[in-house]
């Protein structure tokens, strides 16, 4: 791409503006943000660059894992996140007609927060934001739609955006962070290749109605699996179906939807009553990583990196962990101006096998659970392989662990914490 002057605009278009800035960071989901923050709490400037003008919207990935809460316990912000509005789970088990199996009790961790906080996205969100905004080096611009990538010699230097306005303008960095999501902008910009890391999926999410006796947690039955999970009042259900088969369900109408959830979960039907078209959101999820998570310049992180199937709901949680090691390897070179393309390797290096890893085992998981699930037609019973596994005594705690820590604990450098 050739560097364009920011003075240099069409006809009709309101002049440029140029800014620099130590870090600029496309995207504010959770990576994003807490990448912000941490930076800047450590007195390094940061442009982050949102391109909706609020966070008033429905996000999907409400699950604050026991190892995200200990994270934001170091940054010192875990009591305020909890006095939020939240629900709490701490067990996950697997329901189907034939009997139900817990999978994780997080109670028997070792950790102060032996439960997932089940917490509005876009609340967090704001929390985080409204917190940033104590530290001179923060900045956030909202309604900000990147349109190019500034490069120069082959090397990212910064972003050109238009504001709410229409206005165009500029901000050069030594570092740009892409953390703008499982559809981002940025990868096609910057021309990155991604591989394939799980099958493709489709989930019906949508939201009801939360009644004495029913159970949260995965179920499994003939054609259908269900992840049904505590939003305070209501339930937060994601339904996989096979790939491809919305538009039939559609053409079926709302009640054989309603049918099909009430055979998977039977005590929900009350619930179901008043559900319509209206109310469910289709998310296809085609989970995949780059090659390559950065280019001289430029570095990507969370989904921008890896989108993560639903699978476990841990894709918040990742996503977190990235902004955490990026900001505890790439504080000192920014605030010395001494980054090489050394160090965005060294992210790359210090986040990619944990990524790979819960992608196998979501991968797993999909083959050999949910999509036997999906495909059965007759009574359905878990796996013998898994029913087996569980009863193990050495690894019964496994499963706990992972889903709350992932496959290693991510700890905030102190440094990087403005007490």
């Amino acid at each position: 791409m050739e560097p364009r002057d920011p003075e240099d605009s069409p006809p009709g278009e309101a002049r440029a503006t140029r800014q620099s800035t130590a870090c600029c960071i496309v995207g504010a989901g959770p990576a994003g943000v807490t990448l912000a923050w941490l930076l800047a709490s450590a007195g390094i400037a940061v442009t982050l660059l949102e391109r909706h003008d609020n966070f008033d919207r429905d996000f999907r990935g409400d699950t604050l894992h026991p190892g995200l809460l200990e994270i934001l316990d170091q940054m010192g912000l875990a009591g305020q996140v909890l006095a939020l509005p939240h629900a709490r789970m701490s067990t996950l088990s697997f329901h189907t007609a034939a009997g139900s199996l817990k999978i994780a009790d997080l109670s028997r961790l070792k950790t102060r927060f032996p439960f997932v906080a089940m917490l509005s996205q876009a609340r967090f969100l704001e929390f985080l934001v409204a917190d940033a905004r104590r530290f001179p080096a923060f900045q956030i611009v909202p309604g900000a739609d990147v349109q190019e990538l500034v490069e120069e010699n082959g090397v990212i230097r910064g972003v050109r955006f238009r504001d709410i306005g229409r206005q165009m303008h500029e901000v050069r960095a030594d570092l740009v962070v892409a953390t703008d999501g499982r559809a981002s902008k940025l990868r096609r910009l910057a021309g990155v290749e991604a591989v394939r890391a799980s099958p493709e999926i489709d989930v019906l999410w949508f939201r009801i109605p939360r009644l004495a006796g029913q159970e949260g947690g995965g179920y499994l039955g003939p054609g259908g699996y269900m992840i049904v999970l505590n939003r305070e009042d209501q339930w937060q259900v994601g339904h996989v179906i096979l790939k491809g088969r919305h538009q039939a369900l559609r053409e079926a109408g709302i009640d054989a939807l309603r049918e099909s959830v009430a055979r998977l979960a039977p005590a929900l039907a009350p619930s179901l009553a008043l559900l319509e078209w209206r109310d469910i959101w289709l998310l296809s999820v085609q989970a995949d990583r780059l090659r390559k998570w950065h280019r001289p310049g430029i570095l990507f992180l969370g989904d921008a990196a890896h989108v993560m199937s639903p699978v476990g709901g841990v894709g918040i949680n990742y996503a977190i962990q990235d902004a955490v090691e990026a900001a505890n390897l790439l504080s000192r070179p920014l605030l010395y101006k001494t980054l090489t393309p050394r160090d965005l390797q060294a992210v790359q290096r210090r986040r990619e096998w944990p990524t790979r890893l819960v992608q196998a085992l979501q991968a797993f998981d999909q083959r050999f659970l949910i999509e036997r699930a999906l495909r059965s037609t007759g009574a359905y019973r878990l796996p013998l392989w898994l029913r087996t596994l569980m009863s193990l005594p050495v690894v019964k705690d496994l499963p706990s662990r992972v889903f709350a820590f992932g496959v290693r604990r991510v700890r905030v450098d102190d440094r990087l914490v403005n007490r």
